[in-house]
């Protein structure tokens, strides 16, 4: 009967012992480590100014696109789309983005496979996936996607609060 006692009361204090354990790693685990960094880095750039770009790198590679419409006001999407002879358009489209990271700036973006290219630059992400081989005579596809994580676009952006907003306005010091 005491030996089982003793095995009793060995057994509880290590469970006691894992249950402190347990309770010290997971306040360890989910301490505040404070905010998160940043999506992007600098400014939010104008969807204006980086479909602009865009076009005029791929127009330097003899890439004549057309930009699609949005849908919508606040939408953080662009489309541009064009065609180019069959048997340079991948090769066009490598170049351009390889203009992007010399000329302007931009640096790869996430790996989406071996037939997509991504760049990324402050707030936007630019992707474009290599069509391959076409049937020739008919010019081939070419596609570009572009997101943001932030609409920098001021134009579209209230600068103001509203008139029925309350104002907030801090709270005097105390001593």
């Amino acid at each position: 009967m005491r030996r089982i006692l003793v095995i009793t009361a060995v057994a509880s204090l290590a469970l006691a012992a894992l249950a402190t354990v347990t309770v010290a790693v997971g306040a360890y685990l989910l301490r505040d480590l404070g905010p998160l960094p940043p999506r992007y880095s600098g400014p939010p750039l104008p969807r204006e100014a980086v479909v602009s770009e865009m076009t005029s790198i791929l127009a330097a590679e003899g890439i004549t696109v057309e930009r699609e419409p949005s849908g919508g006001m606040r939408t953080c999407h662009e489309r541009l789309s064009g065609r180019h002879a069959p048997e340079t358009a991948d090769a066009a489209v490598e170049a351009a983005f390889a203009r992007a990271r010399s000329d302007h700036g931009w640096r790869d973006g996430p790996d989406l496979g071996e037939r997509t290219l991504t760049l990324t630059k402050g707030n936007w992400t630019v992707m474009s996936s290599l069509m391959g081989e076409q049937a020739s005579g008919q010019p081939a596809p070419v596609f570009m996607v572009l997101t943001c994580v932030d609409e920098g676009d001021t134009a579209t952006a209230p600068t103001a609060p509203s008139a029925s907003a309350p104002a907030l306005t801090p709270a005097p010091a105390s001593s």
